[in-house]
C-alpha cells in the first residue's frame, strides 16, 4: 500500500522552495572550521590540508554530474547538465574550475602533484565525498540534483571568504583566487535555474521530502568535511 506521503497532496511551489531554503542553517558556511579560516586563524600547513583535501571534492564533482546524467531519462535535463561538467573539467587541460583549484593549491605552497596524487586527502573527507559520489550514482537522478541546492547558500560564503582571505593571507597571489571570482559570477544563476528544476520536475509529496532529504544530506556531507579538517588542523570537532 502506498505510504500517507505518497497520497497526501504536495506541497506548493512557494511552500517546498520554504522547505528547502529552511535548510541554511545547517550549511557549512557557519562551521568552526570556515570561521578560522575566515578570521585568518590558519596557518600556512592548515591552509594547504584544507586546499589538498577540497580538491579531492572539486574533482569528484564531474562525476557527480556524469551520473546524474547516466540516471536521468529527460533529454532536456541531460543537456542542460552536461554544462556543469565542462564547468568543472573544462574545455581543455588549462581551463575549467579544477584547474582553478589546483592554482590556489599552488598558490598556498602545494605542489600540484602532489595534490593531483590525493596522498594528502583524509579518511574522513575521502568517506564523505564517496558517499556524496555514490548517492548520485544510486539515488533518482531528481534527488541527486535536489542534493546540489546547497548552491543557493553558496554565493553570500563566497563573496566573504574572498574578502577576509584576501585581507589575511595577502601572500596568496591573485591567480590563486581564480576559482572564487569565476564562481562568483555564475553561483547565483545556477542555484535559481537549479531550484526552479527540483521545483518543476519533484509532482508529489513523496518526491518532495526526498528532495528536502537529499538536501539535508548534501549539508551533512559538507559538514563532515569539515569536521575532518577541523579535528586533523587542531579545531574543536
Amino acid at each position: 500500500m502506498p505510504s500517507v506521503s505518497e497520497i497526501r497532496n504536495p506541497w506548493s511551489a512557494t511552500e517546498f522552495r520554504a522547505r528547502l531554503y529552511g535548510l541554511k542553517g545547517s550549511y557549512w558556511d557557519r562551521h568552526p572550521f570556515h570561521r578560522r579560516l575566515h578570521e585568518g586563524e590558519l596557518d600556512k600547513e592548515h591552509l594547504r590540508l584544507w586546499a589538498a583535501n577540497r580538491w579531492y571534492y572539486q574533482c569528484c564533482l564531474p562525476r557527480k554530474d556524469a551520473a546524474i546524467i547516466a540516471n536521468c531519462p529527460v533529454p532536456e535535463v541531460r543537456r542542460q547538465w552536461l554544462s556543469r561538467i565542462v564547468y568543472h573539467d573544462g574545455v581543455d587541460a588549462q581551463s575549467g574550475g579544477a584547474e582553478k583549484w589546483l592554482r590556489l593549491a599552488e598558490a598556498v605552497g602545494l605542489g600540484r602533484d602532489e595534490v593531483v596524487s590525493e596522498r594528502l586527502v583524509l579518511p574522513g573527507v575521502r568517506f564523505a565525498v564517496d558517499a556524496y559520489t555514490d548517492f548520485a550514482r544510486r539515488r533518482p537522478w531528481l534527488e541527486a540534483v535536489a542534493s546540489g541546492l546547497t548552491e543557493l547558500f553558496s554565493p553570500g560564503l563566497l563573496a566573504h571568504r574572498l574578502g577576509r582571505m584576501r585581507e589575511h593571507y595577502p601572500w596568496i597571489g591573485e591567480d590563486g583566487f581564480a576559482y572564487f571570482t569565476a564562481r562568483l559570477d555564475v553561483v547565483a544563476a545556477e542555484g535559481s535555474s537549479l531550484l526552479d528544476l527540483v521545483v518543476e520536475h519533484a509532482e508529489t509529496h513523496a518526491q518532495q521530502l526526498a528532495c528536502v532529504a537529499a538536501l539535508e544530506f548534501k549539508c551533512a556531507v559538507l559538514q563532515a568535511i569539515l569536521d575532518s579538517l577541523d579535528y586533523h588542523s587542531g579545531g574543536s570537532a
